[in-house]
């Protein structure tokens, strides 16, 4: 066998990269490959004239270099579909979204490796079953509702639904969805993205947006009630004052004695309603005290009684260790009092209400899940009843000021929303749980108090009355208020001293400076404030004891200092008792 003249002149084919070598170029490289070589013929048969036998044995190493080159290429090619491969297996299973290729009928016909990690599946178990069993249930209307849309219509479809896994995990997922033909089936091509994070970071914004609009409502209703409790208040000590100076001089069968009574109930009403609201913006005055929770509630035992009458029992579950607590005694009486009332109004007929005590220590879960609570040692204080519960739509407002599911005129809506601003206002946290028919359960978080130790003591009314020899100065900026609570004094037998400016204060002090037991003065005045001038006066008569009286909130007063420790103070309105008995509990107390 001969070369054709040229043949080993022809330029070489072109070839793309990644595909075989053609057979004409193949022999070009081989008979090139052979000329390269020096071939000694071996023994060469007698039927065959040695020219024959070099032109054969010549065509025959040709064709076994190609076959030779042949595989080479073959190999080279294979080795290149395989890295291809891999990538492609690669990308598709180590992608960051989750594969899919569905059946008309939903089956999944193959997956990727991160689609079976998102449903916490093996990639083998996932072939052939339907999708639809991943699916939240919830969420299984819009999983239907797409899938039949695209059925329909071809068009490529796109949803966001919740996703079930194995271990339980929550997973949101945003689905893509197209069709394809892979041969001649008609499959569905789905893409999913994990969009987990960032379905709880809205759900986060959210919250923070729904407590910041409670912090901005409470402030609200704050400035409101901050800004009508002053003057409120003044008034409602001249109604509440006088009214009891006149019950005080008219026998209980005079005609008008009921209605002067129902005038003073009616006032008291209006005292409790303003401190309600300020107790909800925590702005109400305090003067908090260390104390024993269970103390606390064994005090309030005999009036919880009287307010859930006879068909509900009320059991006591009190911890058998010493819990303290520290927080005005009269803010737990609030507390107690609107959530047993609540407790009584959701039992209709005979049933049962418990008050349980207990240390519970608050860990970084514990609080992670309870927005504006903090890890902490903390006394529970739990209320709970078998009355007819709430259902969601009632729990997502039941702090809120004014609502009520009660008839009108039974309810002002500020019991609960009270004991939320109490319990705010110390620090601690509030939490319910409810479903319909099934009772309520509200339990309080109070920080608990290493001590020391101190008890609620309580004093006899004191009726005293012609029998006090000391002397009080009296300083208000009120006539009304000044007059009110000279006459309160004097009835008592105090001698009293009035001042309606410090200089006529000072004046009097001036004179009687000897004389005096104690400085009664309001806090807010136009000229000085009311602890200045008890600086002011104490400097020269360090003896003088002194009581502040205001009707302002308790941050106002807080920032002049009075609600220091040490400080006596009375909130306005006070009754004629509660101001009587405070001034004596001062006089009578050590220096």
């Amino acid at each position: 066998m001969t070369n054709k003249p040229g043949d080993t002149d022809r330029p070489p084919a072109q070839v793309t990269p990644g595909t075989p070598l053609p057979l004409e170029e193949l022999r070009r490289q081989a008979e090139k490959r052979i000329r390269e070589k020096t071939v000694e013929p071996e023994k060469i048969p007698a039927s065959l004239s040695p020219q024959e036998m070099r032109e054969t044995i010549h065509e025959l190493r040709i064709h076994q270099i190609e076959l030779e080159m042949q595989n080479e290429e073959m190999r080279r090619v294979h080795q290149e579909l395989d890295g291809l491969r891999e990538r492609y297996f690669d990308l598709f299973d180590l992608a960051p979204v989750g594969y899919l290729i569905l059946s008309k009928k939903g089956l999944i016909l193959e997956s990727n490796l991160t689609m079976a990690t998102f449903l916490d599946t093996p990639r083998s178990a996932l072939v052939q079953q339907p999708f639809s069993r991943f699916i939240h249930k919830d969420d299984q209307d819009i999983y239907y509702k797409h899938f039949k849309q695209l059925l329909e219509t071809e068009a490529p479809q796109s949803c966001e639904l919740r996703m079930k896994t194995v271990s339980g995990c929550p997973l949101w997922g945003h689905l893509t969805v197209v069709s394809a033909m892979e041969k001649t089936e008609r499959v569905y091509r789905m893409t999913l993205h994990d969009i987990t994070r960032q379905k709880e970071d809205e759900a986060e914004r959210k919250r923070l947006q729904i407590e910041l609009t409670q912090a901005q409502k409470m402030e609200s209703v704050g400035r409101l009630a901050g800004g009508v409790a002053h003057d409120f208040n003044n008034m409602l000590s001249v109604i509440i004052g006088h009214t009891e100076l006149a019950l005080d001089e008219i026998p209980p069968e005079h005609p008008i004695f009921e209605d002067l009574h129902e005038i003073q109930k009616a006032a008291h009403r209006s005292a409790d309603l303003t401190r309600q609201l300020l107790a909800f913006a925590r702005k109400q005055t305090v003067v908090p005290m260390v104390l024993k929770i269970n103390n606390l509630v064994k005090n309030m035992l005999g009036m919880l009684r009287r307010i859930i009458g006879e068909d509900i029992a009320l059991q006591l579950r009190l911890a058998s260790e010493t819990l303290w607590v520290k927080l005005d005694p009269s803010q737990m009486d609030q507390i107690l009092a609107n959530l047993i009332v609540n407790a009584r109004d959701a039992i209709d007929g005979v049933g049962k209400v418990s008050i349980t005590t207990a240390f519970f220590a608050g860990d970084q879960t514990w609080a992670a899940h309870r927005p504006g609570a903090t890890p902490g040692d903390y006394v529970r204080l739990t209320v709970e009843d078998t009355g007819c519960g709430m259902n969601q739509k009632i729990l997502d407002n039941v702090f809120e000021p004014f609502f009520t599911t009660k008839e009108v005129g039974k309810g002002t809506g500020l019991g609960l929303s009270t004991v939320y601003g109490i319990v705010k206002q110390n620090q601690g946290y509030i939490d319910v749980e409810s479903q319909p028919d099934q009772g309520t359960q509200f339990n309080i978080y109070l920080p608990l108090h290493p001590g020391p130790k101190s008890s609620l003591e309580t004093t006899d009314p004191l009726e005293i009355k012609g029998t006090c020899l000391e002397t009080i100065l009296v300083v208000e900026d009120e006539a009304v208020i000044l007059k009110l609570t000279t006459r309160f004094l004097q009835n008592q037998g105090y001698t009293v001293l009035g001042a309606c400016t410090v200089k006529q204060a000072m004046e009097l002090v001036e004179k009687h400076g000897d004389d005096l037991h104690l400085l009664l003065t309001d806090v807010i005045m136009p000229e000085m404030n009311g602890p200045d001038l008890a600086k002011k006066i104490s400097a020269r008569y360090p003896h003088l004891k002194c009581l502040f009286m205001s009707g302002y909130t308790a941050d106002i007063i807080a920032s002049q200092g009075v609600l220091a420790e040490g400080t006596h103070f009375i909130q306005k309105p006070f009754s004629k008792k509660d101001l009587t008995d405070k001034v004596r509990e001062i006089l009578k107390s050590q220096p």
